[in-house]
C-alpha cells in the first residue's frame, strides 16, 4: 500500500482563524472538538502533520497539535510551497489550506483540499471543499473523505 502525507495549515483549517487579544498580545485561538476523532482515523495508514505561518501564536497551535500527537513546522507563507515540494513527494501528497498563499500547494499536490469558508481562490484550485467550517468539523470532513478515496 503507497504511503501518503497528509499536511494541514493550522489558522483558517484546524483553528476557525480568528485570534483573540487582549492588551498582552495574542492569547487565544479556537479549535473545534471533531477535528482530532477524524485524523485519529487515518493515522495509522497516513502520516500527518501541520504547518503555520503564525509565529506569534505559534505556543498556541503547538499546544493543540502536539495534545493530538502530531507535529507542527512553521513555514512562511511565502516560502511555503517551495518547503514542502523540496520536503514532500507531491505524487503522494494530500494538502489542506484556506488561504491565498496555498493556492499553488492546492493545485499542484496530488489531492488538494479546502474548508467551506476558505478564501475563494483557495477553494477554486481543491480537489475537495468540507462540508463544514474549519475549526468546526473541516478536518473531520477531509480525514472522512481521504479515508473513502485512499484507504478503503
Amino acid at each position: 500500500m503507497q504511503k501518503y502525507t497528509f499536511i494541514l495549515d493550522v489558522d483558517g483549517v484546524l483553528s476557525t482563524g480568528q485570534y483573540l487579544y487582549s492588551n498582552d498580545g495574542k492569547i487565544y485561538k479556537i479549535f473545534g472538538p471533531h477535528d482530532h476523532d477524524g485524523l485519529k482515523m487515518i493515522s495509522d495508514k497516513i502520516d500527518i502533520s501541520f504547518i503555520t505561518a503564525d509565529k506569534r501564536g505559534y505556543t498556541i497551535s503547538e499546544k493543540r497539535v502536539h495534545d493530538m500527537g502530531f507535529d507542527l513546522q512553521l513555514v512562511n507563507e511565502k516560502v511555503r510551497y517551495n518547503f514542502l515540494y523540496e520536503k514532500y513527494d507531491f505524487k503522494k501528497l494530500i494538502f489542506m489550506g484556506d488561504g491565498i498563499n496555498d493556492i499553488l500547494t492546492l493545485e499542484k499536490c496530488m489531492f488538494g483540499i479546502a474548508p467551506v469558508n476558505a478564501r475563494i481562490e483557495a477553494k477554486n484550485c481543491a480537489d475537495f471543499i468540507t462540508h463544514s467550517k474549519a475549526g468546526e468539523g473541516a478536518v473531520l470532513d477531509a480525514c472522512i473523505e481521504i479515508k473513502k478515496k485512499f484507504i478503503d
